[in-house]
């Protein structure tokens, strides 16, 4: 699961960055598909527009993925392996003692 979440969240937070620069230089009323002007809402043109970064940065973010060496990625198994998500019960009650302790 942590492998997904280290492919798609890089590729959001990358999105939402194209998505900004895009449409700041970009008016959504403006575009044409097919030589045909799209004739939807902008929030409809922002929303689909975004769903489009993310499926291109989501795309590069696998493949870089899928470039790394054996080795890096059974590291990466072994660290994700070595530390559960907070939302476990025991390292969340963990981590709640360590901080009143301070």
């Amino acid at each position: 699961m942590k492998m997904i979440i280290w492919v798609l969240w890089p590729s959001f937070a990358a999105a939402g960055i194209a998505e900004v620069v895009f449409f700041t230089l970009i008016d959504p009323q403006q575009l044409y598909l097919l030589g045909q002007p799209i004739n939807v809402s902008p929030m409809t043109t922002y929303s689909i527009g975004f769903l489009l970064f993310w499926l291109v940065c989501a795309g590069a973010s696998l493949m870089t993925y899928f470039m790394l060496p054996a080795d890096a990625k059974k590291l990466l198994g072994q660290h994700a392996a070595e530390h559960p998500d907070l939302t476990e019960p025991r390292r969340a009650e963990r981590m709640r003692t360590k901080l009143s302790h301070h």
